[in-house]
């Protein structure tokens, strides 16, 4: 899942990475888009043994047991301070919106080729920019308005009306984007304050007992080899959110994410290994234009960034 591609960015706007820190980071984002790859298989795989909504509560709960050993020790002052300053309230939105992102994403890619759908995911930066504008009033300007409509049209091309049945699995698939970008939203204010094992640790600890709930209503027990498999994927999917968050604190986004686009030849290699699946020409011309429109829309983000940085400091100047 995609969910976890926006962590904090703690190399503020207008400063430039050292090479070695870029270089570190982007290795990161490397090992990142390579866990993600292969978990996203795991988790079609465990998809066609159980009920996709068992396989969302299985992910978080090994996600919070992989936690609990730094939470409980070296984590513990940072996550009390969550506590006694009463700040729960944006995690458990946050929580509510990736239990949302995780359930449409894991029963999508239990029906959709794994390239397809992760081609489709790329558009989740052209929704967190439709988000900016419409729910926090952030002013878009028409050439991102213009990146966003490339963006969209990629994926079109992608799925190719017509070509592609609109059926449950296409709009599991849209609600996932749609949730995904509202927790992208809501990841800016909460990575201002905590750091990124503090926000996963607090994932898992909202989003298990929330994701028990549906899926008691499809509930069949895992053999023991099945249990094991899904302790991996937990593993697999943690880590590569804590490989991303650490990258994001090594440079700018703007610097980092072009190599999360990594994951859809590192997914398509896995898919067509484990599952023989393929994605057709059109289907990476589509995922070009997605591409292209999303890092067009981190660019001036970043740009936008430096522009107010420079301004603030020369009014602190004055």
């Amino acid at each position: 899942m995609t969910v976890s591609a926006s962590p904090p960015m703690n190399a503020g706007p207008g400063l430039r990475a050292p090479a070695n820190r870029l270089l570190l980071g982007a290795g990161f984002m490397l090992l990142s888009a390579l866990l993600f790859g292969i978990g996203n298989s795991a988790v079609r795989w465990a998809s066609t043994v159980m009920d996709p909504l068992e396989v969302v509560f299985f992910r978080n709960l090994f996600s919070l047991l992989w936690m609990l050993p730094w939470a409980l020790t070296a984590g513990a002052p940072a996550c009390r301070s969550v506590l006694a300053e009463r700040r729960l309230r944006p995690y458990v939105t946050r929580a509510v919106t990736s239990l949302c992102a995780m359930a449409g994403w894991f029963y999508a890619i239990a029906y959709i080729p794994l390239p397809t759908a992760t081609s489709v995911s790329f558009a989740i930066p052209l929704f967190v920019t439709v988000g900016a504008a419409l729910i926090l009033g952030e002013r878009v300007r028409l050439r991102r308005w213009a990146a966003v409509c490339a963006g969209f049209a990629g994926v079109l091309i992608v799925l190719r009306p017509g070509a592609t049945p609109v059926d449950l699995a296409l709009l599991a698939l849209f609600a996932h984007c749609l949730a995904a970008a509202a927790t992208v939203l809501q990841m800016r204010m909460l990575s201002r304050r905590d750091s990124a094992p503090v926000i996963v640790t607090f994932l898992g600890l909202l989003v298990t007992p929330m994701a028990l709930v549906p899926a008691l209503f499809v509930w069949t027990w895992p053999s023991w080899s099945v249990l094991g498999a899904l302790a991996l994927l937990g593993g697999l999917l943690t880590a590569g959110q804590l490989a991303m968050t650490k990258a994001l604190s090594l440079a700018e986004s703007s610097a980092m994410m072009p190599y999360d686009y990594a994951r859809l030849p590192f997914t398509a290699l896995v898919a067509w290994l484990a599952f023989g699946q393929t994605m057709d020409l059109w289907g990476w011309v589509g995922a070009l234009v997605i591409a292209g429109s999303a890092l067009y829309t981190m660019h001036r983000d970043a740009a936008d960034g430096r522009k107010a940085a420079r301004k603030s400091t020369g009014a602190a100047a004055g």
